[in-house]
């Protein structure tokens, strides 16, 4: 087993164990690439407001790689 595979299996425990949080970092995910498909209705900075959500979404998949 590859040190990917310990980390995807990590990863998708966690998210297994926590539905919120799974919710949740899904929800950043999909308001962020919302953002960028639909950007002329969200106003200024579009890509700004984007790339804030995915980048909480990303950091929320790597969070269950620190917790024991």
């Amino acid at each position: 087993m590859t040190r990917y595979d310990k980390a995807y299996k990590t990863v998708r425990k966690y998210f297994e164990n926590h539905p919120d949080y799974n919710s949740v970092v899904h929800l950043l995910a999909g308001v962020g690439i919302g953002i960028l498909l639909t950007y002329p209705l969200i106003g200024p900075h579009p890509i700004r407001w984007s790339i804030v959500f995915l980048t909480l979404a990303i950091l929320g998949h790597l969070y269950p790689l620190t917790t024991k």
